[in-house]
């Protein structure tokens, strides 16, 4: 295993290397245009043996993927915020038709007004579309992430497409040292790719098909069935990444501080790290403060996220998306969570960092000061108020 100086991009195209992928579909877009410019120096230099296809938009980008899986092959691509929401109509073909594609989406704002810079408002307004969406902290989980997506993706009891978001320019551009594991470590943990949903000449079978209402919700429901097994390929597939390279995760969240904890905020993505550094702070000063991180939005962790809650006195999620005239996306997926399991906790929403803006260390302050303490449901970090309906 040997140690290089990575960004966020460029981790994640390592991992995407070692997956060996057979068919790349790239359209660059900021802020992840570094992720398909590595791969195609990748394939020029030999060091990945794939067909790299320049396609003409994000929408040709995954339409080509779904063909190159429905042939049979590893199929990689990726996007970000506007390019995303010009692929929509793609994500609902690879989800229906059980393409177990990946592709790295790097979390951008949305227009208008235009911005390239980084919030979650791109992929949290998909978690409808039917793939596995997972949040990377930092670029080591990118990278590791990148080999587990497929693995995860692939297993027939999921053969599901996987959406690996990273946060625009604060993991995508920011540099930090990575492990980078050996082709042979790699190649042991991930076979090559085999699957039945096909095209055989051989043995012919009806694809992209239609189905009317007497049988089109056995798919949706058989859909669904496959996001929800991939909790359990999720936990099996980490423990055999931690047999194999040393590194161990999670599943579907993190847990920081939250075993005695009286206030924890639940958030996702790069985030993570300043709020556990203000636990720390307040934890010195008698609070009893904690972080909870979700990595995975679907299959969305219902259980883990209540019993991590259950004996808390106050949570607040702190997002970077906002879906207006209602909440929060993380938030309403967090509170049906709780309600689920009938704990009944006070929970506070606060709305941070759309369009890149700055989330400091005081602001994270701030939201524990207010969970503290009591606040309005849904309020918006740098605006001077809060907003409720």
């Amino acid at each position: 295993m040997s140690r290089k100086f990575l960004s966020g991009n460029e981790a994640f195209a390592e991992g995407i290397r070692l997956a060996r992928p057979q068919v790349i579909s790239a359209y660059p877009i900021t802020p992840q245009t570094i992720v398909v410019e590595r791969l195609s120096e990748m394939v020029e230099d030999g060091s990945l043996n794939a067909e790299y296809v320049h396609v003409e938009s994000e929408h040709s980008a995954l339409s080509c993927a779904i063909g190159a899986s429905a042939a049979g092959a590893r199929a990689f691509t990726a996007t970000s915020s506007q390019g995303l929401l010009y692929m929509a109509e793609c994500l609902y073909y690879a989800s229906g038709g059980r393409f177990p594609i990946v592709m790295m989406n790097a979390d951008r704002s949305t227009a208008l007004p235009w911005n390239i810079y980084g919030d979650q408002r791109d992929s949290l307004s998909q978690l409808d579309s039917g793939w596995i969406q997972a949040y990377a902290e930092n670029a080591q989980e990118a990278l590791d992430l990148a080999l587990m997506s497929y693995k995860i993706a692939e297993s027939p009891d999921v053969s599901t497409p996987f959406m690996a978001n990273l946060d625009g320019f604060v993991l995508t551009h920011t540099y930090e040292p990575v492990d980078i594991p050996e082709r042979e470590q790699a190649d042991k943990f991930l076979p090559p790719y085999e699957t039945d949903n096909r095209i055989d000449f051989d043995s012919p079978q009806n694809m992209a098909f239609s189905a009317g209402p007497d049988t089109n919700y056995i798919f949706k429901f058989k859909e669904h069935e496959g996001v929800l097994a991939a909790r359990k390929v999720i936990a099996e597939t980490e423990k055999e990444f931690a047999e194999i390279f040393g590194r161990k995760y999670s599943g579907l969240i993190e847990t920081y501080l939250t075993d005695d904890a009286d206030y924890v905020i639940v958030t996702l993505g790069s985030i993570a790290g300043l709020c556990r550094e203000t636990a720390d702070k307040l934890r010195s000063k008698g609070i009893k403060a904690g972080v909870l991180r979700i990595r995975y939005m679907r299959p969305f962790p219902h259980k883990e996220i209540a019993e991590a809650l259950k004996n808390v006195k106050a949570y607040g999620v702190l997002e970077k998306d906002i879906s207006f005239g209602s909440e929060g996306t993380v938030f309403t997926n967090v509170n049906s969570a709780l309600k689920k399991a009938d704990v009944n906790i006070k929970g506070y929403n606060f709305i941070a960092g759309l369009g890149g803006r700055n989330i400091s260390a005081s602001d994270i302050e701030d939201i524990f000061d207010d969970i503290t303490n009591g606040t309005s449901n849904v309020n918006f970090i740098g605006i001077g108020g809060d907003s409720n309906g």
